[in-house]
């Protein structure tokens, strides 16, 4: 499905451009849904001009049906394009209100599907009760929690299943690594990750993540002639930081938000703000704390 081509001429140098990880700051990993504050900010601040493009490791159909669907139901204008870089930069499509444009995957970035349809009857035959297969996915293997489930019952079960998932990775002859833990495959390499996250599993190809995202992030806007003066990008994880790092390391300036701050904030040659910058406490984590400095932008914007 195709949408039409916006016939908006965004500003050439915008003063911000977000690019934001989804779960976490956007949508709530409680629930897996976005506030309306959250989307009505999103679309104020894209309507003033400021790109926003979406950089997760969820799916285009997650994207689509969380976070597309409500800004198109919100009334989002005419002509307005929103970029969403999907499972850490292997899958990526914008959308306008009419819909959502082609969706490209880098068929070189994409797990075996034998290995895919095992995993799936690993999940189904062990691990059902607390996790589920993703079955949207087009380049990586996602196993994530139930939402009904308590989630200190699910990180017990994951620690499992990641064990058997690299026992699997192993028997299919493929080098995998785990956080430290290295499994090489017989030439000596490892072309595969096991990431886990608060509630889900994603295994992938290493040349995977936000930074992969970042770099597609500024050629989508270069595409259209639009190079930002700053960015922000926000996270709620380690590995979120990796688009900042990348911003940095080629020359444009940014500033990360951190929702989630309790893993500790790393010592970065950039600023690294979290709520407590907005003078909120510590309890404002994940989505809260998104939306806090969503609606600061949209703020600061209207002067």
């Amino acid at each position: 499905m195709t949408a039409p081509e916006t016939s908006a001429l965004p500003p050439s140098a915008p003063p911000l451009a977000l690019l934001l990880d989804v779960d976490g700051p956007v949508a709530s990993p409680l629930t897996r849904t976005v506030q309306p504050g959250i989307i009505a900010d999103l679309l104020a601040l894209a309507s003033a001009g400021i790109p926003v493009i979406f950089n997760t490791g969820r799916s285009d159909a997650f994207i689509r049906e969380q976070v597309m669907e409500p800004m198109i139901a919100a009334g989002m204008p005419p002509g307005l394009l929103i970029h969403a870089i999907c499972e850490k930069g292997a899958v990526w499509f914008s959308y306008t209100a009419a819909g959502p444009g082609p969706v490209h995957v880098d068929r070189e970035l994409a797990i075996p599907q034998a290995f895919g349809d095992d995993v799936r009857r690993l999940v189904a035959e062990d691990y059902a009760t607390h996790m589920f297969y993703d079955e949207t996915k087009l380049a990586m293997v996602s196993v994530e929690q139930h939402v009904a489930v308590a989630n200190s019952e699910y990180r017990e079960e994951q620690a499992l299943f990641d064990a058997d998932a690299m026992d699997l990775m192993r028997r299919h002859g493929l080098g995998v690594v785990r956080l430290d833990h290295h499994a090489p495959d017989s030439d000596d390499q490892i072309d595969y990750r096991v990431d886990p996250t608060i509630i889900s599993t994603d295994i992938e190809s290493v040349r995977l993540g936000k930074d992969l995202g970042a770099s597609r992030a500024v050629e989508l806007l270069a595409a259209r002639g639009i190079t930002p003066q700053a960015w922000r990008t926000v996270g709620d994880s380690r590995t979120d930081y990796a688009m900042a790092d990348w911003l940095h390391h080629n020359d444009h300036p940014v500033k990360h938000v951190d929702v989630r701050p309790a893993d500790g904030i790393p010592v970065k040659p950039y600023v690294v703000l979290t709520a407590a910058d907005l003078g909120l406490g510590a309890d404002i984590i994940h989505d809260d704390a998104g939306a806090a400095f969503l609606r600061h932008w949209r703020t600061a914007l209207a002067g």
